[in-house]
């Protein structure tokens, strides 16, 4: 057996050994998630392809497309005539808010199952994606997925080389899952950004502190920014339009007669 210190300098001339307490950067090939701060924390310096990214949060259809449209775009970019395909998601998407992000619509392909338990319906939808090879990236809403269903597309996102995000409700958090990288996301009100994104788990270290993203396009931020100075505007114009009361005084309290030494 090798002492640590013979395991210390074994181990840096193995390419394919994995430290815990390094970051993973030779495994599965990655696309840069489209903000510099989230690249920096994942393995690879990006989402992982082939791989199964679970992604938590409270309320679905609340902050899916801030994270994902420059990934999602920058995919579609690349391979224009593969499909985005969107299982089960809470609600129709808007074209136009997908277009101002650089999301092609017309490559974009929404599954849906309206009967009761449409639990297995959408699992498999899902793995069927996966297998297609015309299907660049899937897109997934799972509430009712368990760590084997899971496992099974883990294996599908592998064995095809795609982009898979599995959405799942804030209780999956305390669950078990196979997916390498589960991330937790939560809406803040920052001037520096409105997301945080805690990684719960992921091939490397654990990140103590969550990473703050600013998701919203840069143009509604100007919108914003804008409409916030208008308001500052009138609220100051109005101002010293608005007098302040004086009391009468005929109708003084006796308690103010009392403490002013002016007034008989």
């Amino acid at each position: 057996m090798l002492s640590p210190t013979a395991v210390n300098h074994v181990l840096p001339d193995l390419a394919h050994v994995w430290r815990a307490s390094e970051l993973d950067s030779a495994g599965l090939p990655t696309v840069s998630a489209g903000y510099a701060a989230l690249d920096q924390v994942l393995p690879g310096g990006g989402w992982p392809q082939g791989a199964l990214v679970e992604v938590i949060q409270p309320q679905a259809g609340l902050h899916e497309w801030g994270l994902l449209a420059p990934v999602l775009a920058a995919v579609q970019l690349a391979a224009p005539d593969r499909m985005l395909v969107l299982v089960g998601a809470p609600h129709l998407p808007f074209g136009p808010a997908l277009g101002a992000r650089r999301i092609t619509m017309r490559h974009l392909l929404c599954v849906q199952a309206n009967e009761p338990g449409k639990g297995p319906a959408l699992l498999w939808a899902t793995r069927e994606a996966l297998q297609c090879a015309d299907v660049a990236s899937v897109l997934a809403w799972l509430p009712e997925a368990r760590s084997a269903h899971l496992r099974r597309l883990q294996i599908a996102a592998h064995a095809h080389g795609k982009l898979l995000f599995v959405f799942r409700p804030l209780r999956a958090q305390h669950e078990s899952s196979p997916a390498p990288l589960r991330l937790r996301l939560e809406g803040t009100a920052s001037e520096q950004g409105n997301l945080l994104v805690h990684v719960l788990k992921r091939r490397g270290p654990p990140l103590a502190t969550p990473v703050l993203l600013a998701t919203r396009p840069a143009r509604l931020i100007a919108l914003l920014a804008a409409s916030r100075e208008r308001a500052r505007r009138h609220r100051e114009e109005i101002a010293p339009a608005i007098p302040a009361p004086h009391p009468s005084p005929g109708n003084s309290h006796a308690l103010d007669r009392i403490a002013s030494p002016h007034q008989p």
